[in-house]
């Protein structure tokens, strides 16, 4: 089974041809059933050999598509100070890209 180690929005994530990830929102206007390709490669693994990259692997890409573009769920950020009356809550939901990796290359 092949597999790859990409970099995208700060994260590394581990992908494999047919897999679904869900990884940062990335800049730029972008909508369901755009084509993206990773150039951040770290680590391509084949079953056979394994290349590491130094940081990252020259030539090597990752082609995915867009399956969702949605928004996490709601977490909330509580500031509080004891005695003083002071709560403020303030709620973020995090943007997020679902992509199905089509190419390992």
């Amino acid at each position: 089974m092949e597999f790859a180690v990409i970099k995208t929005g700060g994260k590394q994530y581990k992908v494999s041809e047919g897999g679904l990830v869900s990884i940062e929102k990335i800049k730029g206007e972008y909508k369901k059933g755009d084509k993206v390709s990773f150039d951040k490669v770290l680590l391509v693994d084949d079953g056979k050999d394994t290349t590491i990259g130094t940081p990252y692997i020259t030539g090597a890409k990752v082609e995915a598509e867009i399956v969702l573009i949605g928004r996490a769920r709601k977490i909330l950020v509580v500031k509080y100070k004891q005695k003083s009356r002071y709560l403020r809550r303030n709620g973020h939901r995090q943007p997020f890209f679902k992509v199905k990796i089509l190419s390992i290359a």
